[in-house]
């Protein structure tokens, strides 16, 4: 019979029978009840219907085995009987240890064994036997392997830290949310040396150094969009014919057919490829001339393959029975007047690869600036009494938005370069802030700090957040300006600069010095500005990066 006949012939919705099984692997449980009974109903077996509806009936325990698994143990009785679990009753309301459901369990257990026959105190004994396994009978089990387990791992973290960590993280390396925090353990709390990615150097997976335990290779799978198979024919030919020695030499010998473009691309932004280009010591400008140059890259590493294909080498090697020596070839043809990536575009290519800013942080040009109303830096932050609040700023790394019956809320993870912390907004609060929460942007957030029970660390609740450019123009003082020996044009320069931001309650102070001499102008009332980004990359540009700062 099909599975449709025996729905078809049970009155049962097709499917019901076939439903959750899978048969392409060997079954890991027993039929259910339910099915043993469809069984014997569609076949019209009588036996089946006995074993459908056959009942556990205990007289009394021979023995209790040691089954040498788990710490469990078996009950021998002295007949054999069909015993059909109820999955319900055994994982929901044992496992759980749900007292009340253990009491009505216990109520139901009681009168059905009575019912059929069994002894009030034999069918006491049996249960209690239940429930004193279920209170500690699964415990012991699981603790006494993750006792184990957790000692393993603390003396590999105490003794081989690198080996350890490069390990977890090979592990979870296709996982960036588990890669991330990870690092920053490594980096902060064991004080490892992360290496940058380096396709010279670092293999498919995390590795230790010679040193073994101070640092660690990043790992080339963890980064985003390089497959594995990719990576593993690049580390091949590395292995095989020595290092690469720059962008066109790396194009030319690797398998171009499983290293595209996608590859290459996450491998540029993520640094592992600083080596092969013409500016090494220029992040910025290096990684936008191999960006510009990789079109030419390509072409000329497929050229070359089909060259060799054809058959056709060299003029002089020809004549001279020889290719050019790697001395005598010509310098690469790197991409000339390529504007270099700022600060900002270097950081979210790093985010972009690997999930996280790996040659600096987007925040460290505020963090003068900051110090000076943000007395506490994440790393410092302790739980807070009762109603009472910290201040503190971030970079917004994440933001998770959840729907409550109180309404929408926001779970954002604010990052200031020393540390991590998580900060729930609620429902009121968030109804006020949404526009200003978005992932890759600074935050300034007041609220009360507590342990969070679930990861061991901090975690705030926020009563109010504000942008850089609100908190600017809630508690700067005034903007200050140093300008030596000026245009001529500069005065009327600066009122065309500042008219569009006047009114605000910021004042202005200019610290003006000729050879002569110097003095301290403070504009009038008249002049107060707001202090917006705009008006300061505005004066930065006019008197010079480091000659404009907000003083609070």
């Amino acid at each position: 019979m099909t599975w449709a006949e025996i729905d078809q012939a049970v009155g049962a919705a097709k499917g019901t029978m076939s439903s959750g099984l899978n048969f392409q692997k060997p079954p890991t449980r027993r039929l259910a009840r339910h099915r043993v009974r469809n069984f014997a109903i569609a076949l019209q077996n009588k036996k089946l219907m006995q074993i459908a509806h056959s009942e556990v009936f205990w007289d009394e325990i021979v023995s209790i085995d040691y089954v040498g698994k788990e710490e469990v143990f078996d009950l021998s009785i002295p007949e054999t009987h069909n015993f059909v679990a109820n999955d319900f009753f055994a994982h929901n309301c044992m496992g759980k240890k749900i007292p009340k459901e253990m009491a009505e369990q216990r109520t139901v257990f009681m009168e059905g064994a009575v019912a059929r026959g069994v002894k009030e105190d034999n069918a006491t004994n049996i249960f209690d036997l239940m429930e004193k396994f279920a209170a500690y009978g699964f415990n012991r089990s699981h603790s006494a392997g993750y006792a184990l387990l957790s000692y393993q791992t603390a003396w590999l973290k105490a003794h081989y830290p690198a080996a350890f960590m490069a390990a977890v993280l090979s592990s979870d390396m296709d996982n960036t949310d588990k890669v991330v925090p990870m690092i920053e353990e490594c980096r902060r709390a064991m004080k490892l040396n992360i290496l940058p990615p380096d396709i010279n150097t670092s293999y498919y997976k995390f590795t230790v150094t010679d040193d073994q335990n101070e640092s660690i290779h990043y790992g080339l799978g963890a980064i985003k969009g390089a497959g594995e198979a990719a990576l593993e024919s690049i580390v091949a030919e590395r292995e095989k014919k020595n290092r690469f020695t720059d962008l066109f030499d790396f194009c030319r010998r690797v398998d171009l057919r499983k290293v595209s473009r996608r590859v290459l691309e996450p491998l540029i932004k993520s640094g592992a490829l600083d080596e092969l280009g013409p500016n090494r010591d220029e992040l910025g400008l290096n990684r936008a001339v191999m960006m510009a140059s990789l079109d030419n890259a390509i072409k000329m590493a497929e050229r070359n393959s089909n060259d060799m294909a054809a058959g056709q080498n060299d003029m002089f090697a020809l004549f001279n029975g020889k290719q050019k020596s790697a001395e005598e070839e010509e310098a690469p043809p790197f991409a000339k007047d390529v504007k270099s990536w700022n600060q900002t575009e270097q950081l979210n290519s790093e985010k972009e690869s690997l999930g996280y800013y790996l040659s600096g942080h987007p925040i460290k040009p505020y963090l003068s600036e900051l110090k000076q109303f943000i007395r506490t830096q994440l790393i410092k932050v302790r739980p807070t009494e009762m109603k009472q609040t910290v201040r503190v700023a971030g970079w917004v790394t994440d933001l998770r938005i959840s729907s409550t019956k109180r309404g929408r809320m926001a779970f954002i993870t604010l990052d200031d370069s020393t540390a991590r912390m998580e900060v729930k907004v609620y429902s009121e609060l968030y109804a006020t802030v949404q526009d200003i929460l978005a992932k890759d942007t600074l935050l300034v957030v007041e609220g009360e700090v507590r342990v969070d029970d679930y990861n061991g660390g901090y975690t705030m609740t926020a009563q109010k957040i504000v942008t850089l450019e609100s908190a600017r123009e809630t508690y700067a003082n005034r903007l200050e300006m140093t300008i030596y020996a000026p245009p001529d044009d500069l005065a009327e320069k600066l009122v065309t600069t500042l008219t569009p931001h006047r009114q605000g309650r910021c004042l202005v102070l200019i610290h003006y010095h000729r050879q002569e001499a110097q003095v301290e102008l403070e504009l009038g009332d008249n002049w107060r500005i707001k202090p917006n980004a705009a008006l300061l990359g505005q004066l930065k540009a006019l008197v010079g990066e480091d000659k404009v700062k907000v003083i609070y």
